[in-house]
């Protein structure tokens, strides 16, 4: 039985920097109206690490998949690094789009 690597680095251009299997922050004590409060910016997906490995194709196929929620990625600077915490869909989506980055809301943990 084999082992999933906690880190998956690429070294030739894909869509993430890496993809991890955890948190290496603490979890972001944030309310969905803290995060609204903090303004969207864009940022370059080669520079984000995923903190999932699995997509719900479910969430990446609905057209209405923002009903509910933020319309902006929650990404979590950390230690000078950037880690898209919520809105794995959305990136993944961009991706497929073409576009290279996305728009999203960065909390800084320090």
């Amino acid at each position: 039985m084999s082992v999933l690597p906690i880190l998956i680095a690429y070294p030739d251009k894909v869509i993430f920097k890496s993809v991890l299997a955890e948190r290496p922050y603490p979890q972001p004590d944030i309310s969905s109206e803290q995060w609204g409060e903090l303004a969207p910016r864009q940022i370059r997906l080669s520079d984000l690490s995923t903190i999932r490995s699995t997509l719900d194709l479910n969430a990446l196929l609905a057209t209405d998949s923002t009903f509910f929620g933020d319309l902006f990625a929650h990404v979590v600077r950390w230690e000078g690094e950037l880690y898209l915490e919520n809105g794995l869909h959305r990136a993944v989506r961009a991706a497929l789009q073409g576009r290279t980055s996305l728009h999203a809301r960065i909390l800084t943990l320090e």
